[in-house]
């Protein structure tokens, strides 16, 4: 299992803080690979609000006592003193990311981002971004330069502004059936995003049109399914330059590339550097308090 983690002053357990409207404590991120289980249960919750994002994989969640499997795609939100309960498992190859927060006026900023009181999972879809936001927080929080509270803040509200955008444009009036739909390719193409997918094949397989399985996949995602599958692969083949000794052509064979060539040259496109730079630039932020 991989794990990095921040924590402000390096405390350990939760905290409320009153003086400041919105605060980041703590965040981090967990990538299982050979580690079976690994569990958490809080019967009494936190003193502060927690977002996980589920950036590969899958997570058991109990809301209420029942179990809710979510998969990759997703970010599950916790609110002060609820129960949390859940499970990752290794056959999963589950990998989370996570930031606590507290401050005095949280339940309206989440609001004003449109996330309601009652719920508990947010369809976000996978981005590179999405990573990149979370894996700032941990750098900032454990260098912690000049203004670095107020850098977390403002990571946390790009979080969330991004979380705001898509629900806003989220499908009106769409039947069950269509998001089961929509949920169902999503889960397919994360279980299979190394393996050659023909999305032509894909929809008639499903008896659907190609054109209206694009402009509805993407009207649920903001990308169309060759754009979300490159971007698992991608942000998959980063976690595995971050977390494992592979080399560049064994992690493009892993991610389903063929040529170790064309896979830098899409790599270097959609992350602004080559794989060995993406490499030696993760080297190079980690000092040796860190490894500690």
């Amino acid at each position: 299992m991989y794990t990095d983690s921040a924590y402000w002053h390096n405390k350990l357990l939760d905290f409320k803080d009153k003086s400041r409207p919105l605060f980041v404590s703590s965040c981090g991120t967990y990538h299982l690979f050979t580690c079976p289980k690994l569990p958490t249960h809080r019967p009494r919750g936190r003193l502060d609000w927690q977002i996980l994002y589920i950036a590969s994989g899958k997570a058991h969640f109990y809301f209420n006592g029942v179990e809710e499997i979510v998969t990759a795609g997703n970010m599950v939100i916790y609110r002060p003193k609820e129960e949390q309960r859940y499970y990752y498992y290794g056959i999963d190859h589950t990998e989370v990311y996570w930031v606590h927060f507290t401050g005095n006026d949280v339940k309206n900023i989440i609001r004003k981002y449109g996330i309601p009181d009652d719920v508990h999972v947010i369809h976000t879809g996978t981005s590179l971004e999405y990573k990149r936001i979370f894996t700032q927080m941990i750098q900032e929080l454990k260098l912690c330069k000049e203004d670095y509270e107020e850098l977390l803040v403002y990571y946390l509200k790009h979080l969330l502004i991004m979380i705001h955008r898509l629900i806003n444009v989220k499908p009106k009036g769409k039947n069950h059936a269509l998001m089961e739909e929509m949920n169902f390719a999503l889960r397919f193409f994360h279980e299979n995003y190394n393996k050659p997918i023909c999305i032509e094949e894909y929809a008639a397989t499903h008896h659907m049109s190609v054109s209206w399985f694009i402009r509805n996949f993407k009207e649920y995602t903001q990308l169309t399914p060759t754009q979300y599958l490159l971007s698992l692969r991608i942000s998959n083949a980063q976690t595995l330059l971050e977390s494992t000794n592979y080399n560049v052509t064994e992690i493009a064979e892993i991610v389903g590339y063929d040529n170790p060539l064309y896979f830098s040259r899409i790599f270097k496109k959609q992350s602004g550097m080559s794989p060995s730079d993406f490499r030696k630039q993760l080297q190079k932020s980690v000092t040796p308090s860190q490894l500690n």
